[in-house]
């Protein structure tokens, strides 16, 4: 992403000042920093009854052609859980319940300075996968067979579920 070069509230262009303990874009007509913030994002592992991850192929940038997450970015107005499940619909064509959080990550993306990732469980849903916006395809796959992941936030969310979640069950499961 690029800098920004005017101030988005009065236009004027903007200057650099060491401000708040770093350096940022400074309006001087405002006397208001202008913060550079994550562009938040969400995205959803779906795991079928087989243990089996609903993964999409991309058809757009970044990453066309690579595997990742049904996800995308929040729009205004609504919550992180509801853009999950949109993002869901539109990619997949799935309507699901989000069981728990499993992550809240950050990474630099192509396009913008840091993506603040928001990830999800899904273990109840309804319909059957197919590709919708955004995506070539839609697919299960096993642990052991997942394809190369497009993004490194997607990759943690996926592990996050395989080593945390399935355990924190079984601890459940023994728990009196």
């Amino acid at each position: 992403m690029k800098d920004k070069k005017f101030c988005p509230w009065c236009g004027l262009g903007l200057t650099e000042k060491f401000t708040e303990g770093r350096m940022r874009q400074y309006c001087c007509a405002c006397a208001l920093p202008v913060y550079e913030n994550p562009v938040p994002a969400t995205s959803v592992v779906v795991v079928d009854k087989d243990d089996r991850i609903l993964l999409v192929k991309r058809n757009i940038e970044p990453k066309t052609g690579w595997w990742c997450l049904p996800g995308g970015f929040l729009e205004t107005g609504e919550s992180p859980e509801q853009g999950a499940l949109r993002e869901l619909r539109e990619e997949t064509g799935i309507c699901g319940k989000i069981d728990m959080l499993l992550g809240v990550l950050t990474n630099e993306g192509r396009f913008y300075k840091a993506i603040l990732m928001i990830g999800f469980l899904v273990r109840n849903f309804s319909g059957t996968a197919h590709a919708g916006d955004d995506a070539d395809q839609a697919a299960w796959f096993d642990k052991d067979r997942l394809p190369e992941i497009a993004f490194n936030s997607h990759l943690s969310l996926i592990r996050i579920y395989y080593a945390g979640y399935r355990q924190h069950m079984a601890d459940s499961a023994c728990s009196p």
